[in-house]
């Protein structure tokens, strides 16, 4: 390693950048979305599955965090997210039982992930 790289990494900054609530919730969302649509594309059931429960583990897990009294969402975006909470559940099972595809599931997602990202940008 020569001295300017030895010199850069020296005084490069040591901390990463710290990520906010909703950047996180972004990201976790946009992988679990990215691992369903590969998934699809693929014809990966078992990995659909795996992608599936991830997708409800994340919508149960918000459904729980809106329950909380504490949440400061109003009260309307807060039903709606238990409703898409429960949508999802339902959804996901027909899904499994092959009667139905994960595509209204990705694209919830993606309305999901298009507010979080006009949040995140703040535009």
């Amino acid at each position: 390693m020569n001295s300017f790289a030895q010199a850069q990494r020296a005084y490069a900054p040591t901390q990463a950048p710290i990520k906010t609530a909703r950047s996180t919730e972004y990201e976790v969302i946009a992988r679990i979305s990215h691992r369903m649509k590969r998934a699809m594309q693929q014809d990966d059931f078992p990995a659909l599955a795996e992608a599936l429960h991830e997708n409800n583990k994340l919508w149960t897990t918000l459904a729980i965090d809106v329950g909380n009294p504490d949440n400061l969402l109003p009260d309307e975006l807060r039903a709606r997210i238990v409703y898409l909470a429960d949508f999802t559940r339902q959804h996901s099972h027909k899904v499994m039982r092959k009667t139905e595809t994960a595509v209204p599931l990705l694209e919830i997602n993606a309305a999901i992930l298009k507010g979080l990202k006009h949040e995140v940008s703040g535009k």
